[in-house]
Order: structure tokens, then sequence, then C-alpha cells
């Protein structure tokens, strides 16, 4: 489907069917898009952000351990399973935001190698105050593009594509 004259998606498809006709080209104004979306949405994030002085990595650390609810504590493993990221990493990002004094690592049970990571009152606070201008700000993005409907459907026909990715749908048939 054409969304705008001179989109670049349609341009590569049209130059890939000119190219080799015997390629399926549907693909493209579907995956390129989203690539293009991921990109523009990215660097948007990243600059949003970096104004409101923290990066994705710590956000998404304080973020998890918040939306984890009172007493906002996990331990590192459920840290790493909820963030999609290895342990290694789950270390780096505890200690940046510990050294920044935004978590504590808590003792696990003696002899025991579980670690648990509690926010601070400092990383509690920093958390509310970037992730409520955060959502605020990416939704003024969705509000200038799509009107409310259109977002349920796209929130819609994404879901359905990861749940559909996530059960092997990137595998050949």
């Amino acid at each position: 489907m054409n969304t705008s004259e001179g989109d670049s998606a349609d341009q590569i498809a049209a130059a890939w069917q000119r190219e080799q006709p015997h390629l399926p080209v549907a693909s493209i104004g579907v995956l390129t898009r989203i690539r293009q979306a991921a990109k523009l949405l990215a660097d948007d994030r990243r600059r949003t952000l970096a104004r409101l002085r923290t990066d994705d990595a710590t956000l998404d650390l304080l973020s998890t351990l918040r939306r984890a609810g009172h007493p906002y504590r996990l331990t590192t493993r459920e840290l790493a399973a909820r963030s999609l990221i290895t342990a290694g990493a789950v270390t780096q990002r505890v200690d940046r935001a510990q050294r920044a004094g935004l978590v504590r690592r808590l003792a696990g049970e003696p002899g025991g190698r579980t670690v648990t990571v509690e926010l601070t009152p400092a990383g509690h606070a920093a958390v509310q105050a970037v992730v409520g201008d955060l959502l605020r700000h990416e939704q003024q993005v969705l509000d200038r593009v799509l009107d409310p409907a259109e977002q349920e459907q796209l929130a819609a026909l994404l879901a359905t594509f990861l749940r559909g990715l996530a059960a092997g749908g990137t595998q050949p048939r």
C-alpha cells in the first residue's frame, strides 16, 4: 500500500521489481518502513533521554525495578529476563547506576550467588521524573501522526506481528 509519493520503501520495491521481477517485494513495504520508523524513533528517544540527562540502558534498569512494585527490587537474574539482556549487561548497568546512587545491591543468602538490586530514593525520584516526561513526549509524537483509532489499530497489528515472530515467524516454513 502506497503511503506517499516518493516513499523510499516504494522506490526500493519498484527498483527490485524492475531489476528482478521474479523476487517477492511486498515485504519491503512493511519491513523497510518498520526499520525506518524504528531508526527515527530511536534517534528521537536518544535525543529526548539526553535532554532528560539519562540513557536508555539506565532508564530500562530503573523502569524495570519501578514496575516491579514496592519494595522496587529484583534479582539480577529477574532483571536480565525482564530486560531481555545478558547477565553481563545487567552487571554493567547496575554498576553504573550504583555509582550514580540510583540503585543498591542487597546481600543475598550467605554462600548464595543471588544478588538483589533495589531502587534508592534518588533512583525512584529519577525514574518518576524521566518516565513521565518521556511518555508525554512519545504520546505527542504519536498524536501528531495518528489519531487515537489509528494508534489502537497499529498497536493491535504490531502485537499480532510480534507474537508471530516470537512463535518462530522468522524461521522458513
